[in-house]
């Protein structure tokens, strides 16, 4: 009898440490999957822009720094529209950019890439999916609420970068501008746009 109750012992021994080696291999698992968003502002943005862009993102995702503002590279100015390419910005920011790492520029200028056979389109941001980089601009936001709308262009971005598409909820942050600017539209991430953040370690109050 003694030895069957000591045997119980052990299954139950082991089990619990099977158990505990799990939740340790989840947790040092979830701890590398996690990434630092990096801020890097152009030195044409306001430094209290820049600020508050960063409470925003960090009210989902704390892990954030901000960067020193630079200079954009001469070979993103496209002279003939007087406008920055955004997929190069985004080209010369990804190089920048080490594993463990997610990156966004941010800037007041306008921006623009290829669309179609549009070579040259007028756009808000523009993220790689899934990547490393993106960017941000405020050029084509609305004056009277264009810090909160800015904020909502830089969290679609990133959101992209994490590898979310865009979502056919109208009031989501990864909708579709579809040449528009909906932002007012937008008041938060889908409850499945969240979910799927949550994954990447992105914190949420609710979903």
């Amino acid at each position: 009898m003694k030895n069957i109750r000591f045997l119980y012992l052990l299954i139950i021994l082991f089990l619990m440490l099977s158990c505990s080696e799990k939740k340790s291999v989840v947790k040092e698992k979830e701890e590398k999957q996690a990434i630092t968003i990096l801020i890097q502002p152009f030195k044409d943005i306001k430094e209290e822009t820049v600020v508050k862009v960063n409470e925003g993102i960090k009210n989902v995702y704390p892990n954030v720094k901000v960067l020193d503002a630079i200079d954009f590279p001469a070979n993103t100015y496209y002279k003939e529209r007087n406008r920055y390419r955004a997929d190069s910005i985004i080209k010369f920011l990804n190089k920048e950019t080490k594993d463990g790492f997610v990156i966004i520029g941010l800037t007041t200028k306008d921006i623009s890439a290829t669309r179609g056979k549009i070579k040259d389109f007028g756009i808000m941001g523009l993220g790689y999916r899934p990547g490393r980089a993106c960017v941000a601009s405020n050029f084509r936001l609305s004056k009277e609420n264009q810090d909160e709308q800015f904020y909502k262009i830089a969290i679609h971005e990133l959101g992209h970068t994490q590898g979310l598409p865009h979502c056919p909820e109208k009031m989501c942050f990864m909708r579709d501008a579809e040449g528009k600017n909906p932002t007012n539209e937008e008041t938060d991430f889908c409850k499945k746009c969240k979910t799927f953040l949550i994954n990447k370690n992105w914190k949420f109050s609710s979903i």
